[in-house]
């Protein structure tokens, strides 16, 4: 029980924003499969927000602007800023040594604003389409933490870019904590969506994660921090378009 507490006060401390002490013991690599478990969590409080909107009266699209608004301030826009980085970085670099050098700077150029302004359009406008708190609190869960489920796999999958940096920091995930955490990803996408909806998720999810990888190894030669960051609000995407569109 110490170490699953441990692996957990990690998890929250890096996926998001919450004053939590991070343990001496902490190894993030090894915590990797509690990604899933603090995506719900995410996605758990973007739902309450949903619903107190919806109970003042506002309308869908209102209460998902203020839910998505929600995860990412518990999340300090983590992977927001991964997601315009990398389509900073991919976008307008010629070389891989460029691209990388980009991804470095904190500042959002072209590429990165138009894609971070999609992507929020895309949540919200998913989340909207469900129209009311229960489906979109289900909807939300499951995003968050399918999402995150599927990291720990594409960090053993994709090799690294660079030698340093957040990615290659942490290290790659044991076979057991990635397999646990894409596990409880699943688990999230079936409860949350139902079996059919949710292996449907899953697979649309799948087929992201293969173009994002070759992707990333064509243009920069495997992954980063930044290049996870794109990877989360990717399935975060996918997972929230799915539930709308079966829904």
């Amino acid at each position: 029980m110490g170490a699953i507490t441990t692996d957990l006060r990690t998890g929250l401390a890096f996926c998001t924003r919450l004053p939590v002490s991070v343990p001496e013991a902490a190894n993030l690599a090894r915590a990797a499969w509690t990604f899933p478990v603090v995506g719900a969590m995410v996605g758990a409080l973007g739902a309450l927000v949903y619903w107190l909107a919806d109970s003042l009266g506002l309308p869908p699209f209102v209460s998902a602007t203020l839910a998505v608004a929600a995860t990412a301030l518990i999340t300090g826009c983590l992977h927001e800023d991964g997601l315009a980085d990398t389509a900073d970085g991919f976008g307008g670099g010629g070389t891989k040594a460029r691209k990388l050098e980009i991804m470095r700077d904190s500042r959002s150029g072209a590429y990165g604003v138009v894609v971070l302004i999609v992507a929020v359009l895309l949540r919200v406008g998913a989340i909207a389409a469900l129209a009311g708190p229960g489906p979109a609190a289900a909807a939300l869960i499951a995003a968050h933490a399918g999402a995150r489920g599927v990291l720990p796999l594409f960090m053993r999958a994709v090799p690294n870019a660079r030698e340093d940096g957040l990615s290659a920091g942490v290290g790659t995930p044991a076979t057991g904590a990635a397999t646990a955490a894409t596990l409880l990803g699943l688990l999230a996408l079936m409860v949350c969506l139902g079996i059919g909806t949710g292996l449907v998720a899953a697979l649309v999810v799948v087929a992201g994660l293969i173009f994002l990888a070759r992707l990333s190894v064509k243009q920069i030669g495997g992954q980063t921090g930044d290049v996870l960051g794109a990877v989360e609000q990717m399935s975060e995407i996918l997972i929230l378009l799915t539930a709308a569109a079966l829904w």
